[in-house]
């Protein structure tokens, strides 16, 4: 088991694109449909892999290239130390005073711990100076099985590193 990380900020008007952050349907429309529907559906289907915008659901950050993987970790640790450097980081810019308490990214890195111990993810966003959003995620990667398992993105550099 491991942990990938993910991080973007950007002007809020574009994280409200929820349209750009759901992945597509996983059947495509049926045969008869309706063209602009189709086409829709391609637009999906070929944009939410590559479109940088945080998905609405924290587990399809693994959806997106490799290149957006921020760090990886095998030690949850390692992996909420990130977090809480991340929050660290940022927080003179977010727009609450509470949130920036000093204590917080202790606090909530602790918290992120645990729950990447137990197989979680854990994706936190904050406002920051208007009109800018900040959105971290830590995702575990598991060799468990079920229907959380995409397809890690270690996985994907080194089959794409075996075709070169």
């Amino acid at each position: 088991m491991h942990h990938h990380g993910y991080l973007w900020v950007g002007p809020k008007p574009r994280f409200d694109q929820e349209a750009l952050r759901r992945p597509p349907h996983p059947e495509p429309p049926p045969a008869g449909s309706r063209p602009e529907l189709v086409q829709r559906y391609r637009e999906v289907a070929a944009g939410f892999p590559v479109c940088d915008l945080p998905p609405l659901e924290t587990r399809h950050w693994l959806s997106k290239p490799p290149a957006q993987v921020r760090g990886t970790w095998p030690d949850v640790r390692d992996a909420a130390a990130w977090l809480r450097d991340r929050l660290t980081e940022y927080a003179p810019r977010f727009l609450s005073g509470a949130q920036r308490d000093a204590l917080r990214p202790v606090a909530l890195a602790a918290s992120a711990e645990a729950r990447l111990r137990s197989g979680g993810d854990v994706s936190l966003g904050y406002y920051l100076e208007r009109p800018t959003f900040l959105s971290l995620a830590l995702v575990t990667c598991s060799p468990r099985g079920g229907a959380r398992t995409l397809p890690c993105p270690h996985a994907l550099n080194r089959a794409a590193a075996g075709r070169t």
